[in-house]
């Protein structure tokens, strides 16, 4: 079983921990009971880089309680290389699309308050 901070150490060294199906080897991000592509009940724990491109994100200009010192942001959620994982974190200094093509290649930097921590390459 992951915990949340196996989870937040690696992403802090720019690795994500996931959950991989010993019998098909698709990978989860949260714990589950069964694998959603084969149904396989084994699993084992597995980190993989934290490196991908831009799926799709959200810029914040008008922030929750708590996030004021950080806008403008994103909301990024990226596609992790040679897996089909996506994974989303926040991204400081969007201020537009302009900001941030999709497509673009990012990497996990860090975990703190905010969650997954993103940056360009």
């Amino acid at each position: 079983m992951l915990t949340k901070e196996e989870f937040a150490n690696n992403a802090k060294l720019g690795k994500v921990l996931t959950r991989k199906c010993t019998k098909c080897g698709h990978h989860h991000l949260v714990t589950t009971y069964f694998c959603q592509n084969c149904g396989n009940k084994g699993f084992e724990n597995t980190v993989v880089d934290g490196k991908g491109s831009v799926v799709t994100y959200t810029i914040i200009t008008v922030p929750p309680d708590g996030y004021e010192e950080y806008v403008p942001y994103a909301w990024v959620v990226i596609k992790l290389d040679n897996s089909e994982l996506r994974i989303s974190g926040f991204m400081a200094g969007i201020k537009s699309p302009a900001d941030l093509p999709l497509g673009t290649r990012v990497k996990i930097t860090g975990y703190d308050q905010r969650g997954i921590i993103i940056e360009k390459q």
